[in-house]
């Protein structure tokens, strides 16, 4: 059989340490056409994958970053965590006639301010809580706020306007506790920006789709689900994320065409307006509410741990498509969903005694050889490596430690195996919860969200258009 030929990048290099660019490196790795694949900093666990190479550059030094991409001949550079994107080193990187997949600091700033946020949606005409911003000295007005939505009988929201690594968001249970909150995130704040968003509290399920975007054009990954308290029943206090699973019960392919052409699309087409065109993970955060989907937030990359359950159901080669993102030249036909394999993915998140707060260090991590062996994906986000190579080779290095992935051929068997392989792993005061992706079946007064936002009847679904448009980026 005559084999594709692809015009993807032979080295590539990824920005970060993490469990979201441990995934990345490990799909690159194994895709035709990739020579090697860097990461920088990355850490020992993702050094520990065949075909990855880890260098010590800081991913937060923009000239260093430009050096090593020149000193290795990149063909690719992929921002991985928001930090890099807040201080311009995609900007720095795309100056030096380097392709990057990574906003600039300035389209980044749909991440690193919700105000911003809430004003590009609303030009956009994307639907998100109600909301307003406050900066510091206006602790009355937020206050005046936060009793007006309570006197509306609605919950309220508390969010820090800038980056907080997932955590800088407060879901008050009532409006005594937000106007006792609020106050806290204006204290020794600036009068001349943002400091405080207050929203409506909504409710539903969440849903994470997040998209490949070129400036213009946006091909969609598999949908995903977060969970984001710390214990078993989301209890406890709000996390960087605990584990997540992929597909959505509650979100088909026609729903996420039907997102990705209502939400993401529009929200491109103002950022272009504006001048700031964005070119990478535009990641959509929604709540699910009885009256059709809302915009929570947007992230501007790739979830963690969302992308580790994601990426394992990429049916194609994502090198390709992200240098041709890019590059600003997805094509028109490509088809508006990136294909994925059957079955679906859980994964569990294993967190070091102390998260979130003051997470441990230096427990020497046991099993994990087991997991695998098991034929889970052990994605490594917070370790490093051990005093005995050859005993467990690993510590816990961070807040959340590793991410462990069941695959099957629906979600209860994918959960069976995320669960199984997650027992395996062992080290003092691990904490996990056990009930990620336990919350189904979904009520069934719930309707799906190509119910709630049908397609243009001018647009057919999506196989009938190009079934084979992904050669297009080969």
């Amino acid at each position: 059989m005559h084999e594709p030929m692809h015009e993807g990048p032979a080295r590539i290099l990824v920005l970060g340490g993490g469990g979201r660019e441990h995934a990345i490196s490990w799909k690159l790795a194994s895709e035709a056409g990739i020579v090697e694949v860097l990461v920088a900093p990355g850490s020992a666990g993702i050094a520990a994958e065949p075909g990855v190479r880890v260098l010590a550059v800081d991913p937060l030094d923009p000239g260093a970053v430009v050096a090593l991409a020149r000193a290795w001949a990149v063909g690719l550079v992929i921002v991985g965590p928001e930090a890099p994107l807040s201080v311009g080193v995609a900007d720095a990187v795309g100056a030096a006639g380097i392709a990057v997949f990574g906003p600039t600091k300035d389209a980044a700033r749909l991440e690193t301010s919700k105000t911003f946020c809430h004003d590009v949606a609303r030009a956009a005409g994307v639907r998100m809580a109600r909301a307003r911003s406050f900066a510091g000295g206006e602790t009355d007005a937020a206050l005046a706020f936060v009793k007006e939505l309570g006197k509306a009988g609605a919950g309220v929201v508390l969010k820090a306007d800038g980056l907080a690594a997932g955590k800088g968001v407060i879901v008050t249970e009532s409006t005594a506790q937000a106007l006792a909150l609020a106050p806290s995130f204006l204290v020794d704040r600036p009068a001349d920006g943002p400091a405080l968003v207050v929203e409506e509290r909504l409710t539903g399920r969440e849903a994470s789709v997040i998209a490949i975007c070129d400036g213009e054009r946006a091909v969609a990954l598999p949908a995903a689900r977060d969970h984001k308290r710390l214990g078993d029943g989301d209890a406890g206090p709000n996390t960087g994320g605990m584990g997540a699973y992929s597909p959505l019960p509650d979100v088909d392919d026609a729903g996420l065409e039907a997102i990705l052409e209502t939400v993401h699309r529009p929200i491109l087409a103002e950022m272009a307006r504006r001048g700031t065109r964005f070119r990478g993970f535009l990641y959509v955060g929604l709540m699910l509410t009885v009256d059709g989907p809302a915009m929570l937030e947007i992230n501007a990359r790739l979830g963690d741990p969302e992308a580790q359950v994601i990426l394992p159901r990429v049916a194609t080669d994502l090198g390709p498509l992200l240098l041709a993102a890019a590059q600003g030249r997805l094509p028109e036909s490509l088809p508006p969903l990136v294909p994925a394999k059957p079955g679906a993915a859980v994964g569990i998140v294993l967190a070091a005694s102390g998260y979130p707060n003051d997470p441990r260090r230096g427990d020497p991590i046991a099993g994990m050889a087991a997991a695998r062996d098991a034929g889970a994906l052990v994605f490594h986000a917070g370790t490093a490596a051990g005093p005995d190579p050859i005993g467990t080779g690993f510590v816990t290095n961070g807040g959340r430690v590793l991410t462990v992935v069941g695959r099957g051929e629906d979600l209860a068997s994918a959960r069976a195996a995320a669960e199984h392989a997650a027992d395996e792993i062992t080290w003092d005061g691990l904490q996990r919860r056990h009930d990620i992706a336990a919350d189904l079946p979904l009520p069934a007064a719930r309707p799906l969200i190509a119910a709630d936002l049908p397609l243009p009847a001018a647009r057919p679904p999506a196989a009938a258009r190009h079934p084979a448009a992904l050669e297009a980026v080969r």
